[in-house]
């Protein structure tokens, strides 16, 4: 039935026309949300934008404790190459294959949208997330971050790479950085995070291991809790300093961004109006796009957005409902030294965040 909207009258203002036009098109096609849920997540960011800024925003906290390094984000192949582990021995390498595609490793086709409609996908995760929960975490605390993970690896004598089960990875991390740090993970010993071990990155394998650029402070590739709460809530503003403190880190800019902003999700714990400017953010970077089915290291099941670089595409997987990021996954998308195209490299799923006050602490619940 054809509906035509009423004629404007003096009591009946533009704006109120407006709203019935726009209620006449048709919804976006990704993914569903109730016309009253998206408007009253889209009050809860004008709320969430007139609060006052933290004091960190205003003038920082005071001088900035020495920070405990992050863990680097294990999405990557494992090479167990014996004269790159005598070259940097005491150091932590992380192979850095930053990005994939959807779809087991039998080389199953993988289909993503164009941008505009990962764009779109983004804006409505982002509205989600403004209306979250803000993080309490006094400075003296530690933020902990619990996760399922799995790495594909082979050993030095080459054959295919495999992906293991999924295992527990539990993270602790000080809130001001003051403090080192604690990575658990399940088979493993516990390795101390924030000591003064140096840190290599391989941006492929044969690639020449290089150091990482941790800096003398937070920054973004260095991130402690209190630093995230400081980012800037304009995306666009976000998006900048994401890619100045990332350069000279290796792959196209795009990619570099894109990586970041994935590490910053998975790792850290940010206040809603932060968290919600990086997904915006991640919605101007060009190459974004959608797939419809993804799943998580945990088997949970969800739509994605992803980008591809090198071969590879890097997944972030989001609840169908509820928006909420659930993990993330790595696949190749062209055949090569890892296998052929399809083969999974990396699965995580993110189980839990809170704050304890001590390593190794778990929350309760």
């Amino acid at each position: 039935m054809n509906v035509t909207p009423r004629r404007r009258t003096p009591d009946r203002p533009e704006e109120a026309e407006r709203q019935e036009m726009t209620a006449l098109l048709p919804p976006p096609s990704v993914p569903d949300l109730a016309p009253e849920r998206e408007r009253a997540l889209r009050q809860a960011v004008l709320r969430e934008a007139t609060r006052e800024e933290p004091a960190a925003a205003r003038g920082g906290f005071g001088r900035m404790a020495r920070t405990a390094r992050p863990p680097r984000r294990r999405f990557q192949v494992r090479f167990v190459a014996p004269a790159l582990a005598c070259a940097v021995a005491g150091a932590i390498v992380a192979v850095n294959l930053s990005s994939t595609d959807d779809g087991p490793r039998d080389g199953t086709r993988i289909e993503a949208q164009e941008t505009p409609e990962a764009t779109r996908l983004l804006d409505r995760v982002a509205l989600a997330a403004a209306e979250g929960e803000r993080p309490e975490v006094a400075a003296d605390q530690f933020v902990y971050v619990r996760s399922k993970v799995a790495y594909a690896g082979r050993s030095a004598g080459g054959g295919s790479v495999t992906l293991p089960p999924a295992h527990t990875r539990q993270v602790w991390l000080a809130a001001d950085g003051s403090r080192p740090g604690l990575l658990r993970e399940a088979g493993k010993p516990d390795s101390t995070l924030g000591d003064d071990a140096p840190v290599y990155t391989v941006d492929r394998p044969g690639a020449t291991p290089r150091p990482s650029a941790t800096g003398s402070g937070p920054s973004v590739t260095n991130p402690t809790h209190t630093y995230v709460a400081t980012l800037p809530t304009d995306p666009v503003a976000l998006l900048e300093l994401i890619r100045q403190q990332t350069r000279g880190q290796g792959q196209d800019p795009d990619q570099r961004a894109f990586t970041a902003i994935g590490e910053l999700l998975a790792e850290t714990w940010a206040p809603p109006k932060v968290n919600a400017a990086l997904y915006r953010a991640a919605g101007k970077i060009p190459g974004v796009t959608v797939v419809r089915t993804a799943k998580d290291a945990a088997g949970r099941e969800g739509v994605a957005v992803a980008r591809t670089a090198r071969g590879q595409q890097t997944q972030w997987i989001f609840d169908r409902t509820s928006h909420a990021f659930l993990g993330e996954r790595t696949v190749s998308t062209e055949a090569g030294d890892a296998g052929p195209a399809g083969t999974v490299l990396g699965t995580s799923a993110i189980l839990a965040k809170a704050a304890v006050d001590r390593v190794g602490q778990a929350p309760r619940g």
